[in-house]
């Protein structure tokens, strides 16, 4: 799971639902090698670009930021991302090493016990 509570991401995502923002949700759903985050690690993205909360590190976390911003514009209700980073290129891209990664982004319209669960290794 992410270093940053839980709790912390739902209230502040709670917030901006309040305040009319959209919001979307990423969560670490599977991991294959090395990844800096484990599954369950969780991101909210506002629609606006604003973020808080880890579900990687380096490009890859840049990338589901700019994924979460589209989806919400295209009105899409979710989408799963893969990352595969070889070793060679992993610091080119701004990760430790190697791995692969898959997130799961979705837009929430409200805050629920079904986000506060997380998800289990398969």
């Amino acid at each position: 799971m992410s270093n940053f509570p839980e709790k912390k991401i739902f209230e502040e995502a709670d917030n901006w639902i309040k305040n009319n923002k959209k919001v979307s949700l990423a969560t670490v759903v599977q991991t294959w090698g090395s990844s800096p985050l484990g599954i369950g690690s969780r991101m909210i993205v506002s629609e606006d670009g604003n973020f808080l909360g880890s579900v990687s590190g380096g490009c890859v976390e840049a990338k589901v930021v700019e994924e979460c911003i589209s989806l919400m514009k295209n009105k899409k209700i979710c989408k799963k991302i893969d990352f595969n980073v070889s070793n060679e290129n992993a610091w080119e891209i701004g990760l430790a090493c190697g791995g692969d990664i898959s997130i799961y982004i979705e837009e929430i319209k409200s805050v629920s016990y079904t986000h506060l669960t997380l998800p289990t290794k398969a």
